[in-house]
């Protein structure tokens, strides 16, 4: 086998590998909602106020949720190391834009929303984003 042919078979070799860890790394996040799947339970009523937890690193988890409508809701922003683009948060819908801690969590009060709203949050980028589906 000639050298050229063996860095062939090598780059051959070096890119399956590649390919196979982006594809397994990429269906490893088990909180990601995936189309059909149902929504995850990170909704919870205490007192008559709605809380929401969405998770911030790499993106939003869950990306999709189901929620009440019609009762004031916090979004409970968590994050842990966030140093990406995802600390950077904004809903269009509210007017809001502010950067999340690295570590921790931000509460951000949203007023009740009509049934059949969908409110969207994204980064700044615009590459990760989660939806709320008041119902």
């Amino acid at each position: 086998m000639s050298t050229d042919n063996r860095n062939i078979a090598l780059s051959i070799v070096v890119a399956a590998v590649f390919i196979a860890g982006a594809i397994m790394f990429a269906g490893s996040g088990s909180n990601a909602n995936i189309a059909g799947a149902p929504p995850a339970n990170n909704v919870s009523v205490v007192d008559g106020k709605q809380f929401i937890t969405i998770n911030a690193k790499g993106g939003y988890y869950p990306r999709v949720t189901v929620a009440k409508a019609g009762l004031p809701t916090v979004l409970k922003m968590n994050t842990r190391g966030t140093f990406d683009c995802s600390a950077a948060l904004a809903i269009p819908s509210l007017g809001y834009r502010n950067m999340l801690p690295p570590s921790g969590e931000m509460l951000i009060d949203i007023p009740p929303q009509k049934s059949g709203t969908v409110m969207r949050g994204l980064c700044a980028m615009g590459m990760y984003s989660f939806t709320v589906n008041f119902n």
